[in-house]
């Protein structure tokens, strides 16, 4: 069982129960995790424990006191407690908390909001934001246009469901629907209207324009002197937000711009703007932004930085300082569409993703400030630093690192050290116990050396490692390099065709990853050097060529 978190939290029996109950702290939680993603608590099990206690039983009658007390003590609230057994055979209560619809609230008017791994109280202006967010029927599927489904523009229809079911992050069962379940499925369409979002991503562009909120996105570009010399608008209302992502990256020649790294003989260009935050940040302001308030995204280029300026504030319990661990969803079926459309990584992971491809370049990571009505992401202009860039790949050669642990080394490998505090105020961690995630393997590993004790550690790289790039790890396909693994992949399938992904695996080396096997299978189909058929447990691949050639024996035959 999980520890206590965004969506989970334990609970002493003695907690409900006889003299010691403490019903106002238990609907505090409901009321919490109500707010926010809703969420389960487990009662009787202590903080420490991951179990039960042995022998435990839970009397019969609880889970309804549970349910008509949190009923009585909660306004908006809706809960399913259930009796569980643990493998230690003893019992627990599973206390289910569902998302409100409205906004949630204790009997005496007191709001909470589950962020992280505690339920902190919302008050003044927080409670009508939470409100405001919060609305009984969201904004994205409602119909207040009355228009029809079958009035929509038909080039969008169509590629959204051609993308939709080309998705390997679509189910198969969803992809068996027709063209209007889909619709339903995504809540593009509500009975026989379009929704908002319906409008906002394949509407027409009068319809589009109507909706008052769609985005208007404008690009200025400033001199040193901060005179405009350039401007781009994006405000006819012709693009869908998924369009505007590829139109704003795709127009503003300034993205085109590049430095050049001296590198030997070779010289490597290095984009002034990386593609893969450009897109991130532009996917952020359109996925989290409030559509039910007006205002255009700003793309403000300077001569040493780029702001990305969205309207409105950042969601209920994300702030600067903890947005790259802090997840709000604000629009969930628009998030949940360019998920589906592999346009973003899981949700709350673009923060992350930046904070890798930026400090793997030896640049800063972005800083968000936020107003009272608008968000702006700030993102330096500078070159990026060689040696930085050549330590961490040769790193990711040597040692399987993770995302956190790149993140890690590139904060280290721009700076000469850093402390405890300092590292994990960098990272937006609550305290520095928590930097042994980050940390561990490369000090274990002697990437990363530690001096100090408590908060006072500083933790740095030997500078003669940073210069010499000179790792003393054995010789491993663990760190195979994604080309060679390819080349793996296509000379097993020459040999083994119509191969399952286990048999594969299994031939080329089970140290390999299975899930870093798959990535390399799916860019080989991508490529259209592999074809897969079947599906789940029964799916096999082969070269391209192979299946070719067995289909055309086939036909003769």
């Amino acid at each position: 069982m999980s520890l206590e978190g965004q969506q989970q939290d334990k609970k002493s029996l003695r907690a409900v129960t006889g003299k010691t109950a403490d019903w106002h702290e238990l609907v505090k939680d409901c009321v919490a995790f109500a707010n926010a993603t809703g969420g389960r608590i487990f009662i009787g099990i202590e903080d420490a424990d991951y179990l039960p206690p042995v022998g435990q039983r839970i009397p019969e009658a609880l889970p309804d006191t549970l349910r008509r007390r949190v009923n009585e003590l909660t306004v908006n609230v809706s809960v399913a407690p259930a009796i569980e057994q643990a493998s230690n055979g003893a019992e627990y209560i599973v206390l289910s908390v569902q998302r409100a619809l409205a906004t949630a609230s204790t009997s005496d008017g007191r709001y909470y909001l589950r962020v992280a791994d505690s339920s902190r109280p919302l008050v003044g202006d927080e409670v009508m934001r939470l409100m405001n967010e919060r609305s009984a029927l969201p904004w994205e599927t409602q119909t207040s246009l009355q228009i029809s489904h079958q009035h929509t523009d038909q080039v969008k229809l169509q590629n959204l469901i051609n993308a939709l079911r080309g998705s390997d992050r679509v189910k198969a069962s969803v992809k068996e629907k027709t063209d209007l379940e889909l619709l339903r499925h995504y809540l593009l369409v509500d009975q026989e209207w379009l929704t908002h979002l319906g409008i906002l991503c394949i509407g027409t562009q009068t319809d589009r324009a109507r909706l008052g909120t769609a985005p208007v996105i404008q690009f200025i570009k400033y001199d040193d002197q901060e005179r405009k010399i350039n401007k781009l608008v994006w405000d006819d209302y012709t693009q869908s937000p998924m369009e505007l992502v590829d139109a704003v990256w795709r127009e503003i020649p300034d993205f085109r711009e590049f430095y050049e790294i001296p590198g030997g003989l070779f010289r490597q260009q290095v984009p002034m703007f990386d593609e893969i935050v450009v897109r991130e940040l532009l996917i952020n302001a359109l996925v989290h932004r409030p559509y039910t308030q007006r205002g255009d995204i700003f793309i403000n280029l300077h001569v040493d930085h780029l702001d990305i300026v969205n309207p409105g504030t950042l969601p209920l319990g994300v702030t600067p300082q903890n947005v790259l661990h802090e997840t709000r969803r604000r629009n969930e079926n628009l998030t949940r569409l360019f998920h589906d459309l592999k346009l973003m990584e899981r949700e709350g992971s673009g923060y992350d993703t930046m904070y890798d491809v930026l400090l793997s370049q030896g640049r800063t990571v972005p800083v968000v400030t936020e107003s009272g009505d608008s968000v702006c992401v700030t993102l330096k202009r500078s070159a990026p630093e060689r040696h930085v860039m050549d330590f961490i790949a040769k790193a990711s050669q040597a040692y399987p690192l993770t995302q956190r642990e790149r993140i890690a080394l590139g904060l280290l490998a721009m700076q000469e050290a850093l402390t405890a505090r300092e590292m994990s105020r960098q990272l937006e961690l609550p305290d520095t116990h928590q930097l042994k995630l980050w940390l561990a393997r490369l000090l274990n590993w002697g990437v990363v050396r530690q001096s100090g004790r408590t908060q006072a550690t500083r933790y740095f790289i030997e500078p003669d490692m940073l210069r010499s790039l000179q790792f003393s790890a054995s010789t491993s396909l663990k760190r195979i390099e994604p080309h060679r693994l390819q080349a793996l992949v296509l000379e097993d399938l020459g040999r083994y065709p119509d191969s399952a992904i286990g048999e594969i695996h299994r031939r080329i080396g089970e140290e390999i990853h299975a899930k870093q096997l798959k990535r390399t299978l799916d860019k080989l189909i991508e490529a259209g050097q592999v074809v897969a058929s079947g599906e789940k447990r029964g799916r096999r691949y082969a070269m391209t060529s192979q299946r070719l050639i067995g289909q055309a024996r086939r036909n003769v035959q």
